[in-house]
């Protein structure tokens, strides 16, 4: 029907009401859906700037990671470098070093004067503790570097203690000091050389920081461990140092100024825990100040039956009659050690022959009417010749497996291992002359 044909006021009005309402729901739902499209417009770019701020973070992070991994790989290389450089160094030390302490070793033996004697005691104490400095300082080096890798086996500890009371029973006496160990017969999986170097410095730190009493080292079984104990009556170590004397160059000043003691270098403590966490022997100690320390070293039991060890006096006692007229092949590239050591030799009443190199060597067995006793040679000869090459070619020379030694201020595991190989054996420099001479017996028995 026509609007014009509505007469009827009140139906004109409900149906104007009518659309009215009708155009503002139309215009409800264009709102809602104009709100609901402005509110995903708002929400994706919202999502946009999230992700794009994801991306920047991811390519930070791993610009990070690269970052890290260049300064990782850069303070691994100065490490090997710093080690590289240390073994270089304590070589071209120890060098110079051996041929002091075999010049003195030979002057104290035509010293007459206790004043003259006196000298000659305080240069080689000032020697040994140069020695053990370059020798520490080296090895924690290789310690942190990451190149020591221990060689686990089975070590009898009562071959090992046996060992140790015989280097260190006379300090102990010297400072009138009792030092005991406690019979075990048992073995442990362990490399034998750095739990040696453990127990030393363990060993050493106890004696020094002592003044009455004494040392007992002993063990306990504790299920599929052995604890080793070292056990002293010394002055302590307060609660506030526990962490404190395992960093480098720490002594404890005022606890030894309180006992009226002198400390060491400080480095003992430092490299007995690398050389524990190298081989995963955890250490630990408990201490009372001015009544003493125990020291805890927790070994794995080895596999195999321990060995008997040698008694103590037959470890000790040369197994010859000494070195007169031994006829003595000695190949050193370095002048000054040269004459050192065929000096120290010759007043052994040994007959010295020297070389520097292979060639030199082999030249002297040219003289059929004279045939070494005994090889002695430095690792690292002129030419690139290396000792145990030489001692081979000589010992192909002559037709037989000669005694040899090889001195050489190299640390490194591979020498040591090729010496092993070859039936050598191998001291370090700087030599102790008491102890060649003490090996020379007992090779030449």
């Amino acid at each position: 029907m026509p609007l014009r044909d509505i007469d009827d006021l009140e139906r004109l009005k409900k149906i104007n009401a009518a659309l009215v309402s009708r155009v503002e729901r139309s215009m409800d739902q264009q709102g809602n859906a104009f709100s609901l499209f402005q509110t995903a417009i708002s929400l994706e770019n919202r999502v946009r700037n999230r992700t794009e701020e994801l991306h920047a973070t991811l390519r930070r992070l791993e610009q990070s990671n690269i970052d890290l991994s260049a300064a990782k790989e850069s303070a691994e290389l100065a490490n090997l470098s710093k080690t590289r450089f240390l073994a270089a160094a304590s070589h071209d030390v120890l060098q110079p070093l051996n041929a002091a302490h075999l010049s003195v070793s030979a002057l104290a033996e035509v010293q007459a004067s206790d004043e003259g004697r006196k000298l000659v005691r305080q240069v080689e104490r000032s020697l040994e503790t140069m020695e053990d400095l370059l020798r520490t300082l080296l090895d924690i080096s290789k310690l942190d570097a990451g190149v020591v890798q221990p060689e686990i086996g089975d070590v009898s500890l009562e071959a090992l203690f046996s060992s140790l009371r015989s280097d260190f029973l006379p300090e102990a006496e010297k400072k009138g000091l009792s030092l005991k160990f406690r019979p075990v017969n048992v073995a442990v999986r362990s490399d034998r050389t750095l739990l040696r170097r453990i127990l030393q410095n363990i060993l050493s730190n106890a004696l020094r920081y002592t003044r009455s009493g004494g040392v007992l080292v002993g063990t306990r079984h504790r299920g599929d461990t052995i604890r080793i104990d070292v056990a002293d009556t010394g002055c302590g170590i307060p609660e506030d140092q526990r962490e404190a004397v395992f960093e480098e160059f720490h002594r404890g000043t005022s606890t030894l100024a309180d006992a009226g003691l002198a400390g060491g270098l400080g480095l003992g403590l430092a490299i007995v825990r690398r050389m524990a966490a190298a081989l995963g022997h955890p250490v630990t100690f408990s201490s009372k100040v001015g009544r003493g320390t125990i020291f805890h070293i927790d070994v794995p039991i080895g596999m195999a039956a321990a060995e008997p060890a040698m008694a103590a006096a037959d470890m000790e006692r040369p197994r010859g009659y000494g070195l007169f007229g031994t006829k003595v092949l000695l190949v050193e590239n370095d002048m000054d050690v040269l004459s050192a050591m065929t000096s120290l030799l010759e007043r052994w009443q040994c007959l010295v022959r020297a070389a520097t190199s292979t060639d030199d060597a082999l030249d002297l067995l040219g003289d059929t009417a004279w045939v070494p006793d005994i090889v002695i040679a430095d690792q690292h000869l002129d030419g690139g010749d290396l000792g145990t090459s030489t001692i081979a070619e000589v010992r192909d020379y002559l037709g037989r497996t000669v005694p040899a030694l090889i001195v050489t201020a190299d640390g490194s595991e591979p020498v040591a291992k090729a010496a092993r190989a070859a039936g050598i054996e191998l001291m370090r420099k700087p030599l102790k002359p008491a102890q060649l001479r003490a090996l020379l017996a007992h090779l030449l028995a």
